[in-house]
C-alpha cells in the first residue's frame, strides 16, 4: 500500500483544508490550488478533502450517480482524500471499493459531524457513542480499499471531553491519520477550541500509536499561529476551515502581502464562473455564501454585496464587479 501520509508528514508541520459541505467543492478547491499552489500539486495545502459524501448513497445503484458528481476532482487538487460518512459497514465497504477506482489518494471517515440528519443515521458524531461500530466501519473501509490509507476525522467527545476513552478505541484499528476537531459534539463551534488540552491529547494518542499522523482542527488564526500551536503540542499537521473563506491565498507561504480589493473581486468572479461550469447541478444560491467573505473591509463593500446577492448567474456577477472596479480606477 502506498501511504501518502508518510510523504505529507516527513517535512515538519503541514497544513490542510477542512472539508466543509457546500463550501469545499471542486470549484473552490481548484481556486485554492491556483492561488496557493500556483496551479501545481504540492505547496499550498498539503492535502485536500472532498466534501463528505454518503456511503449509503454511493453503495446504492439508485443514488450512486448523484453522489459520484460530488467526488469529481482535478489533478491539481492531489493529493486528495474522499471523505465518507455512514453507519452500515457493508455499505462502507462497497463505497470504498468504488472510491478506490477513482484515483483518490486515501479515504477519510467522518466521525465528528454534529448535523442532526447525519446523526439520525447513527453516523458522524453519533459514532462516538458506539465505538465498537466505529471500529467495524474502519475495518470495512480497509477491506473495501486495501491499497488506500484510511483515516478518521472526529471530535473530543460527544457531550463531554472523553478523548482518553474514545481516541484509543479508534487507534486500535491502526488508522493512517487522525484529525481531531478540538471540541465536543455538544460544543459545536460555540466555545473556543480546547488548545489547552492539546499536549494531553497528543500524549493520549502517542501512548497508543507512535506512527499515526495527527492533525488538529479548530480556531487557527494564521499559518504562523497554526505552526506555533502544532510545534508546542506535538501535532503533525493543522487543518484550517473557516479561515479560508474569501482568502484562497491563505496557504501560500511565499505571499507576503494581503490581497488587494481588485485581486479579491477578480478571484470571486473566477470562482463564480468555475462554480457555474463545474457544478451546474447545484443551485447558484450556494455560491452566494462566499460573497460576504470576498467582499468586505473596503468602502462600498456593503452596497456591492447587496447588489451581488440579487444575481443568478456568473455573467451578472462579472458585470457588477467589473463596473465597480472601473469606478475604483
Amino acid at each position: 500500500m502506498v501511504n501518502m501520509w508518510e510523504k505529507v508528514s516527513k517535512n515538519g508541520v503541514f497544513f490542510c483544508l477542512a472539508p466543509m459541505i457546500n463550501v469545499t467543492d471542486t470549484a473552490f478547491r481548484q481556486i485554492i490550488a491556483k492561488h496557493s499552489r500556483h496551479g501545481k500539486p504540492g505547496g499550498g495545502p498539503a492535502v485536500f478533502w472532498t466534501e463528505f459524501v454518503s456511503a449509503d448513497g454511493l453503495a446504492s445503484e439508485k443514488g450512486r450517480e448523484k453522489v459520484l458528481r460530488l467526488l469529481k476532482f482535478d489533478k491539481k487538487e492531489k493529493p486528495i482524500l474522499a471523505q465518507i460518512f455512514g453507519s452500515q459497514p457493508e455499505n462502507i465497504k462497497i463505497a470504498c471499493e468504488i472510491i478506490a477506482k477513482l484515483g483518490f489518494d486515501g479515504i477519510d471517515i467522518n466521525m465528528g459531524c454534529p448535523d442532526k440528519d447525519v446523526m439520525k443515521q447513527n453516523a458522524g458524531a453519533a459514532l462516538m457513542r458506539t465505538p465498537a461500530l466505529a471500529r467495524e466501519i474502519i475495518r470495512a473501509a480497509k477491506e473495501g480499499a486495501p491499497n488506500l490509507p484510511v483515516s478518521v476525522k472526529t471530535r473530543l467527545g460527544y457531550n463531554t471531553l472523553e478523548y482518553k476513552i474514545w481516541l484509543p478505541e479508534l487507534l486500535k484499528e491502526n488508522i493512517a491519520a487522525l484529525t481531531i476537531h478540538l471540541r465536543t459534539k455538544k460544543e459545536m463551534s460555540k466555545v473556543a477550541a480546547h488548545w489547552e488540552l492539546a499536549k494531553d491529547i497528543v500524549k493520549t494518542v502517542r501512548d497508543c500509536d507512535t506512527n499515526v499522523v495527527l492533525i488538529a482542527n479548530g480556531d487557527i488564526a494564521s499559518l504562523a499561529d497554526g505552526k506555533k500551536k502544532a510545534i508546542e503540542s506535538g501535532f503533525d499537521g493543522i487543518m484550517i476551515g473557516r479561515g479560508i473563506f474569501g482568502n484562497p491565498w491563505l496557504f501560500d507561504t511565499k505571499r507576503k502581502k494581503s490581497p488587494t480589493i481588485e485581486e479579491k473581486l477578480k478571484a470571486l468572479v473566477e470562482h463564480t464562473k468555475l462554480f457555474e461550469k463545474l457544478l451546474d447541478y447545484r443551485n447558484f444560491a450556494i455560491m452566494k455564501k462566499h460573497f460576504k467573505a470576498y467582499v468586505n473591509g473596503f468602502d462600498g463593500a456593503k452596497e456591492l454585496r447587496n447588489e451581488l446577492m440579487s444575481t443568478n448567474t456568473s455573467k451578472e456577477v462579472s458585470t457588477i464587479i467589473n463596473n465597480f472596479l472601473k469606478k475604483l480606477k
